[in-house]
């Protein structure tokens, strides 16, 4: 893995869209997160599967859809302001 580049799991944490490793590596492995990198949109099925900067990611939170785009990948998890820095929300699924 680059200094560019994350686990997905660790940055669904890293980002607060997942309480802990194991949940965020669970939504990963059910098959419930796309990424979009470089113009090629797959359906992610490995944690272990890495995000760069600039990559949008969608899946299913609180039983709506969230795009976001990678802005950064974070060092640590952080608190919520640090956390929300990481992303640029794209946009949600209207009710």
């Amino acid at each position: 893995m680059s200094p560019e580049s994350v686990r997905i799991d660790v940055w669904l944490w890293r980002a607060r869209f997942a309480k802990t490793r194991s949940l965020a590596a669970a939504l990963v492995e059910r098959g419930a997160v796309r990424l979009t990198h470089q113009g090629r949109q797959t359906r992610l099925d490995k944690p272990s599967r890495v995000v760069h900067p600039g990559d949008e990611i969608v899946f299913a939170r609180d039983g709506r859809i969230t795009v976001v785009r990678v802005e950064a990948l974070g060092e640590r998890r952080g608190p919520p302001a640090e956390a929300r820095a990481l992303y640029v929300s794209i946009g949600d699924d209207p009710e």
